[in-house]
Parts: C-alpha cells; sequence; structure tokens
C-alpha cells in the first residue's frame, strides 16, 4: 500500500500485534554447515499449515541490497534468493503447503528508477573526477554493468530465468530436505497474471469456497507491503499471521566510491581507508547484523478493532466482520497503490483516527455498514466524507501551525548544540572519558607522544579563541564586533520546497484545483468528473481485495485526489465495470511500464517504437518528467508527473512489430499459470505419475483427501519434472539432481462464474483463538488475581525472572560500564540462541542449569544434578588461593561447556547457575581441597 508510515502507526497504536520471532540458525561442524532441520517442532510454539511468499519482496533485496555490497552476477544473485527463502521456511515451517508467487509493479517505480539511477551515476562520476582532481585516494573503478532493477518485471529473460531457477530450486529441497517431506508446493511465476499478493488472496479466496476446506487452517504471509495487512484482514480467515522483515532505520551504507562507511557519495573526501584489525583481516567484515523477523498476528489486531469498533444502541446488530470490512475501506482514503490520498487525511495526522470516530458518530444515520463482500454503498459513504468535509478547513490550518512549531523547535535546538559546542576538544590520550570507563582508548599510553602533542597544538592554534573585543549575541553565542558575514551552508533555516496552493489559506480550493489540474475550480463539471473516476477507484480496490480484479482496463486518469467535500452527490454516480477484459500479455506490459532506458531488455523492433521520433506511441517516453513534492520534503514522497498509457494506442502499434518476435521471445510473452510439485513421500505423487503415464489430456479435478482440501485442476505440463529424469541446474555453481523423485504438474484454481460473490464472513466451524489482550472488566471480576500478558504464542509459556538477590549477585560479577544504571554493560542474550528460553523442560530430560537460585520455575528441583555438580575439578599443588566469587566462576566455567549450553547464556555470556539444597551454590558436592570462607555477615555461605 502506498503508506509508508502505515505500519508504523499501527504497531505503535496497537503494540500487542508484533511477536519477535524465534529463529534457530545453522550449525557448524568442522567447517561443514549443517542446515536446520525444519521438520522439528517450530521453536516459536505455533505450527503453521500454509506459507505464502510474495516473492517480490525477497527479490529486490537480494538482487541489489542497500546495507551490503551486491551480488557480482545472476548466479550470485539467485543463490542469494535460495538462502533468504530458507531462513524464512526455518522460521515459520510450513506443513501443508508453500505457495510462491511472482508479479510486476507499477508503471510510476520503474521510470523513477530508471531516473534515479542515471542521476546517481552521474552524481558519482562528477565526485569521482573532483575527489582525483584535488589528489584524493580512491580505489580503481570496478568496469562491470549497473544492475538495472527494472528487470525484475514480467517478460524479461531475467524473470524467466528465475522461474527455471526457483523449479531447480523446489525439485532440491522436496529431494533432500526433511521439512519439505510432505509439503504441496505451487509456483505462480511471472508469467501469471497479476500482482503476487493478490494472485495469493486469490487462491484463498476460490479455496474458502469448496467444501473441504479447513476454515481452521493457520495461513502465514510474508511481505512487507502494509497491503499485506488489508489482505489478511478480507479474508476472514481466524488465524492469519504475517512475517516480515523488522525494519531498522539508519542502516550504516557503504559509500559507492571508496566503499567506506559513515559517508555518502555526495560527501566522499577520498581518504585512504583505515586498517581495520592488528593485520587489516577485518577489512571485508560489514558493520551491520543479520535483519531480523518479527510475526504480526491478524488475530490480535482483530481483537483490538472488534473492542474498537463495537458501538452501542445501533438501529441494526452489530457484526464485527462488517465493522472490520468498514475499517478496512476507510483506510483507502489515505493511501493505496492505486489511488493518491485525499489531501486532508494524511497517516501521520491520525487520519484513520478520525475517520473511525466520524464513522461511530454517523453510523447511527446511515442504518448500515459502508460495504459488504467488497461491494460499497454510496449513500453511506457520502455520509462519512461530508463530515469530513466539514473540517477540512480546520484540518489545513492545523497541519500549518503544527509545521511551523516543528520548525522552530529544531531551528532552537540547533542554536542550542551550536552553543554548547566546546570550542576546543582534547584528542588522543588527553579525550575525555565518562568516570568508571575500562579499557577506553584514553587509558592508553600513546606510542608517539610528541606527534600526538603536535597535532594537540596545532587544533588549539586553529580554533578561534574569544577575545575580549568580542560581544555576543541574544542566544549566548559569540559574535566579533567588526562582524562575519555568514555563509548560506551554515544558516539555521533549511530551504523549503515552494508551495503555491496554500491549503492553510482562504481560497485553497480555487489555487488547488488551478495548479494540479490546470482548471478553473468554478468548472464544476470537470470537479465532478476527477470525483466520479476517484470513486470509481474506491469501488475497484475494494472489489479487487474481496472478489479478484473488476476490469483489466480501470485506471485513475489523474495524479491527484479531489476534497472530502467535493463528494457530494456521489450516491448516483455509476460504480459498474466493463466485463470479459484481459490483461496485457508480459512483452506487452513491458512497453507500458518500462521507460526507453531500459529498452534493452525488449525486441529491437519494440524498442524502437521508444526512441523513434517517428513513433506513433513516443509520447508515452519521456526522457525526463518534474516531481510535483506536493507539500512534502523529499523526492520519492512526491508525485511522478508521467503521461498516462492509452491501451488502445499501445496495440495499435505493436501490431506492426509483432511479426518480428522470435519463438523464445513468443513463447515468453505468452501467459503462463500455476505449477505444482511434491515429493515421492506426498499421496498425490503416485496420482500425478498415472496422470503422466496415460496422458491424459483434458484436466482432471484434484482429489481433496489427498492434499489435505486442495481443489483445482490438475493438466499436464510440457516442462514437467519427472522422477528417474536429471534436473539440471541452471546455476553452474549447484550440481544437478541426478536421484530426482519429485514430479510437477499444471495447477488451476476452482473456477466460478463472472458474477459469482464470495462471500466476506467468518466460515462455519471456524474456532477463534484464544484472546490475548486483558479484559476490559479484568478488574471487576479478577478478584485482585494479576493480569499475565501473553508474550508470544503460547500462553503458557512461563517467562523467566530476577528477584532482588539475583540483581545482588549480578552486581558482583558483572563490570559497571559507565552508562546509566549499574548493568548498563550486560549483553543482550547471543544471537546463537537455539531453542527457546521461556519453555519449560519436560520430565526425563537432562535438567539444564538456571542463572540463579531466584530464576527456577517450580519443578526446577526435577529431575538429575547440574551437569557441574557431576564432575570434579582439582587445582595444581602451588595454585594461588582463589577468593571466593573467583573460585565460584572458575569452578563454573570449567563445567561450562558453550556449545551445549550457549544458547540458553545469561546475560554478559555467563552461564546459567542452580542452587542446589545439597551444598554450597555453584560448588561440586564432593572432592572439595579449599576450606569454606570465612563468615562476613552478607553472605550465609552454610
Amino acid at each position: 500500500m502506498g503508506v509508508p508510515a502505515f505500519f508504523r502507526w499501527l504497531s505503535r497504536k496497537y503494540p500487542s500485534i508484533i511477536v519477535n520471532c524465534v529463529e534457530e540458525k545453522p550449525k557448524e561442524c568442522n567447517g561443514v554447515k549443517i542446515p536446520v532441520d525444519a521438520s522439528k517442532p517450530n521453536p516459536n510454539d505455533v505450527e503453521f499449515d500454509n506459507l505464502y511468499l510474495d516473492m517480490n519482496g525477497i527479490i529486490h533485496p537480494c538482487t541489489h541490497p542497500e546495507d551490503k555490497p551486491a551480488p557480482k552476477n545472476e548466479d550470485e544473485m539467485m543463490v542469494a534468493i535460495f538462502e533468504y527463502i530458507d531462513r524464512l521456511f526455518s522460521i515459520v515451517r510450513p506443513r501443508r503447503l508453500l505457495y510462491m508467487a511472482i508479479d510486476g509493479v507499477q508503471r510510476s517505480r520503474r521510470f523513477r528508477a530508471s531516473k534515479e539511477g542515471m542521476e546517481a551515476a552521474v552524481e558519482k562520476q562528477r565526485v569521482r573526477e573532483e575527489i582525483l582532481a584535488k589528489g584524493g585516494f580512491l580505489p580503481p573503478e570496478e568496469i562491470k554493468e549497473r544492475f538495472d532493477s527494472n528487470c525484475i518485471t514480467p517478460g524479461t529473460e531475467f524473470m524467466d530465468n528465475l522461474a527455471k531457477c526457483l523449479r531447480y530450486y523446489i525439485a532440491d529441497r522436496l529431494n533432500n530436505d526433511p521439512g519439505w517431506k510432505n509439503l504441496t508446493v505451487i509456483l505462480s511465476d511471472a508469467s501469471a497474471p497479476g500482482e503476487g499478493e493478490h494472485k495469493i488472496m486469490d487462491y484463498i479466496r476460490r479455496q474458502r469456497a469448496q467444501p473441504n476446506h479447513d476454515p481452521n487452517t493457520h495461513h502465514c504471509l510474508c511481505g512487507a507491503d502494509a497491503d499485506l495487512i488489508m489482505l489478511g484482514l478480507a479474508t476472514h480467515e481466524p488465524n492469519f499471521t504475517i512475517i516480515r522483515e523488522e525494519f531498522k532505520p539508519n542502516k550504516p551504507k557503504p559509500c559507492g566510491l571508496c566503499n567506506q562507511f559513515g559517508h555518502e557519495v555526495k560527501d566522499c573526501e577520498g581518504l585512504p581507508r583505515e586498517k581495520k584489525g592488528k593485520h587489516d583481516e577485518l577489512a571485508d567484515s560489514l558493520p551491520c547484523a543479520e535483519g531480523e523477523f518479527i510475526f504480526l498476528r491478524l488475530n490480535v489486531l482483530r481483537e483490538y478493532l472488534e473492542r474498537e469498533l463495537t458501538m452501542a444502541s445501533l438501529p441494526f446488530t452489530f457484526d464485527v466482520e462488517r465493522s472490520i470490512d468498514d475499517w478496512v475501506f476507510m483506510c483507502f482514503f489515505v493511501g493505496n497503490d492505486f489511488l493518491p490520498h485525499l489531501p486532508s487525511l494524511e497517516i501521520r495526522e491520525n487520519a484513520i483516527d478520525r475517520l473511525v470516530n466520524i464513522y461511530k458518530n454517523v453510523v447511527h444515520k446511515t442504518g448500515g455498514y459502508l460495504t459488504e463482500s467488497g461491494y460499497v454503498n454510496l449513500q453511506r459513504v457520502q455520509m462519512i466524507m461530508l463530515a469530513v468535509g466539514e473540517v477540512e478547513d480546520s484540518i489545513f490550518k492545523k497541519r500549518k501551525d503544527d509545521e511551523d512549531s516543528f520548525r522552530r523547535r529544531q531551528k532552537e535546538k540547533r542554536k542550542r548544540m551550536k552553543r554548547d559546542q566546546p570550542a576546543f576538544t582534547p584528542s588522543g590520550i588527553l579525550t575525555p572519558h565518562a568516570l568508571g570507563s575500562r579499557n577506553s582508548p584514553g587509558s592508553q599510553v600513546a606510542s608517539n607522544p610528541r606527534q600526538a602533542a603536535y597535532e594537540m597544538r596545532m587544533q588549539n592554534n586553529s580554533s578561534p579563541s574569544i577575545s575580549p573585543n568580542t560581544s555576543f549575541t541574544s542566544d549566548g553565542s559569540p559574535s566579533p564586533l567588526g562582524g562575519i558575514k555568514r555563509k548560506a551552508e551554515d544558516s539555521d533555516s533549511e530551504p523549503e520546497p515552494e508551495d503555491n496552493v496554500r491549503l492553510w489559506e482562504a481560497g485553497w480550493k480555487q489555487r488547488y484545483y488551478k495548479n494540479k489540474f490546470d482548471v478553473d475550480a468554478a468548472d464544476e463539471k470537470f470537479r465532478r468528473k476527477v470525483v466520479q473516476s476517484y470513486v470509481e477507484g474506491l469501488c475497484w480496490v475494494l472489489r479487487y481485495y474481496y472478489q479478484g480484479c473488476a476490469s483489466w482496463k480501470w485506471y485513475y486518469p489523474f495524479h491527484y485526489a479531489p476534497f472530502a467535500s467535493d463528494f457530494e452527490g456521489i450516491a448516483d454516480m455509476p460504480s459498474d465495470f466493463e466485463k470479459g477484459t484481459k490483461p496485457f500479455k508480459p512483452l506487452e506490459q513491458l512497453m507500458g511500464v518500462f521507460p526507453a532506458a531500459s529498452g534493452n531488455f525488449l525486441p529491437p523492433s519494440w524498442r524502437k517504437l521508444m526512441s523513434d521520433p517517428d513513433s506513433s506511441i513516443i509520447d508515452f517516453y519521456p526522457e525526463d518528467f518534474a516531481i510535483d513534492l506536493n507539500g512534502k520534503k523529499y523526492a520519492w514522497q512526491g508525485v511522478a508527473l508521467l503521461p498516462f498509457v492509452d491501451e488502445r494506442r499501445l496495440r495499435a502499434a505493436l501490431e506492426e512489430v509483432y511479426p518480428d518476435l522470435t519463438p523464445e521471445e513468443t513463447r515468453r510473452n505468452s501467459l503462463g499459470g500455476d505449477v505444482l510439485f511434491v515429493g515421492k513421500h506426498h499421496p498425490l505423487h503416485d496420482f500425478i505419475l498415472e496422470l503422466y503415464q496415460t496422458g491424459s489430456t483434458e484436466p482432471v479435478e484434484v482429489p481433496p483427501e489427498l492434499c489435505h482440501g486442495i481443489q483445482g485442476k490438475f493438466s499436464l505440463d510440457e516442462e514437467a519434472i519427472l522422477p528417474d529424469q536429471i534436473v539440471c541446474s541452471p546455476v553452474p555453481m549447484l550440481r544437478d539432481l541426478t536421484q530426482n523423485t519429485v514430479v510437477s504438474i499444471n495447477f488451476k484454481d476452482p473456477q466460478f462464474a463472472e458474477d459469482y460473490i464470495f462471500k466476506a464472513v467468518m466460515l462455519p466451524g471456524a474456532r477463534k483463538p484464544a484472546a490475548v489482550l486483558k479484559p476490559s472488566d479484568w478488574e471487576k471480576s479478577s478478584n485482585g488475581r494479576q493480569w499475565k500478558p501473553q508474550l508470544g504464542f503460547n500462553r503458557d509459556r512461563r517467562p523467566v525472572h530476577l528477584d532482588q538477590a539475583a540483581f545482588r549477585t549480578l552486581g558482583h560479577v558483572m563490570p559497571r560500564g559507565s552508562g546509566t544504571g549499574i548493568y548498563s554493560n550486560a549483553a543482550p542474550p547471543p544471537v546463537t540462541y537455539q531453542g527457546n528460553l521461556y519453555r519449560p523442560l519436560l520430565r526425563g530430560q537432562a535438567q539444564i542449569p538456571k542463572l540463579m537460585s531466584n530464576m527456577r520455575p517450580q519443578d526446577s528441583w526435577r529431575g538429575p544434578p547440574p551437569l557441574f555438580q557431576q564432575q570434579r575439578f582439582d587445582r595444581g599443588v602451588g595454585a594461588e588461593p582463589l577468593l571466593p566469587w573467583n573460585r565460584m566462576l572458575q569452578t563454573q566455567n570449567a563445567a561450562f561447556q558453550p556449545n551445549q549450553y550457549q544458547m540458553l547464556a545469561g546475560p554478559g555470556g555467563y552461564p546459567p547457575r542452580r542452587d542446589d539444597r545439597g551444598g554450597r551454590q555453584g560448588y561440586p558436592r564432593e572432592g572439595r581441597k579449599y576450606p569454606l570462607p570465612p563468615p562476613s555477615g552478607r553472605y550465609n555461605w552454610n
């Protein structure tokens, strides 16, 4: 969804929907990497049935990552994609189905990517020439072709090769990975029309309409787009979870010129690279960690929405499912992939909360809900929009006041920082450090004291001194009496984009239509046309979410949205769409989304239509275009003013060049479908093999009893993967599959009549998950019991806690840092954690010692004694006596096995320890050669 701040707003407003993923990492033994066994129970205390991958969210970060060097060639890109899927699979561990869907992208993004890439290349070359002219040092420029991300679009050779690589990858995992043993895998590559997430939703929608569908299937969808949240809610499935990579801002990125971190290309000075490590052994290491994944639980979001949308004294029966559908519809007004947001509704200004409040106030007058199974009641929507229109003027004025207040605070902050910044800061051995800090650079002896003293004198001489004749400004900063002309870059005020509309001043509607549409606001007919197109868009998008694509020809023909106050009289507007439309073919879509700079992915005669001045469609491919910031600060937030493609003209121009296609290009230009894969252990394996042996030419119904209720039709695949046939690797660095047992076949979803309506309801037999949120009447009905929040998927997970005695013990074994708090330097749990830290141990298993005696659960005394109490440790003759705490730590560390207990290590890497009633804490029961320490009165050692 085109709302960059939507997920941030949602996670802050409803924090309990987020759960951090527990990820089991691959182990390494004698230099051999041992993959994760995904057939074992999920460490997240939940078992998922189906995993859906929106592949474009995987392909882009693997082919052109932002926080690490890009792959050198296409083969490395494919391997990176395989590894990313493996990592996701080991976290989710689906038991029934894996669905991979690849899609295309929007036209605006394709033009922007090309323009931004060319501008970045020009800027990079300019900075390089300037640095070399000044005598700077830069590594030699690599001679390689820049990767054009526009190739990640249906119809290109890259996407065709990706489909072949994914077929090989699926066959390899079904043959060799035990976690894939009984899995059904469906691949919907770029030749199948539709966006990836909507192909996934269409599959779920059609399977839900079948009598054999399990209404309690637990779905997990991978993707970072915000519209996946809306799509998941639109399914009305009780168990739906989204997994996505956690966004961490301000990740370090290497400079494109010197490959060093800490600056961008425009700030590069061409300095030599500093040595990393004693022998520069850390030169290739990156200062960035592997991204972590989080779960977004839609069942908890449904709880939040049910509590927020519940209304009393309604003139009709309250239905939480219909209310959630209305909430999804109202989110469209703040923006999505197909429509611009209304000028008065910004997600950062709590626009959704404002819409919900208006909705709850007006719904008593509407007499019902706004939507039903993807169809909109425009008369009721009109009442909501006109209520928003009444406060539009105050919204614009408040926005201006907030912006001015923010700029004023930022200016004052810069002044304070400039005033408080010392004129001279000692460096080297005299660098000030916080009290109590250990191993600081300042505590070390300078390797060259004479050089350090010289540098300090030079810095002192170059720093400005405050003379007696210096006056001071109002903010306290020194200002010479003679005055110094301030440079432009030293100015406190940042240049702001020019805003000719000025929505906060009277006459804002006239200026808006004049500047954005180049028409007079008094032109009622044109305004009516804009509103009608926007209303059609709202109906089309909602239909797309709940029923599928209503028309492949529809598009919103303007770059900007109307005002909410213009939505008067929309109840009578038509909302029907042309039926029987068909999507573009892959190469036709390339002609509709690519700029001329990416024409190398097209056949030569097709490419000529983009650049030939005499081409009948040359106006579709501008070499340059304007970006309207539209009140925003950054270019990526602006509106790309591109001409709209006329489908009729495009098809007419392509008719002349279709005969020039080669057989391979004709194959890539054809629309494809989904392919289903199963291994030899799957119940469908023999059924599919029999279809190939009989040579059936007619589509065959899928037996649902053999495939977890999945229904559809099979048809033979001309490029099928069959048992006992070698599967050649399309990636040279990977081996061929010589002992293949996997079989593939074409799969088609169940088909329905064009006017069929998929009901947006929870299916009969569906069981709602146990409530997670604290009941609103808990204080009245709990009889004083304390509420225990659910931290993960498992309500019975027993959390570990420390009491005061444990914290006193930590005070002795942990170093006191220089930060805030006594334990500021305590490290978090290690990233190599392999299991569930909070899962209680079962009877019969070896009890793993706890960190402190006060961290044990109720039944921690059961089972054999801790491992460190089962061994005997002797110190040599003449060894120095140990202090009590050092002796305890040495005994404990000697018995601690890092490879065995590293996953349960406590803060700072210290091993867990448990108190034993049979002896002193942390000591063996026998074999002691040291007397007890003298009583100090502080601790009771006996």
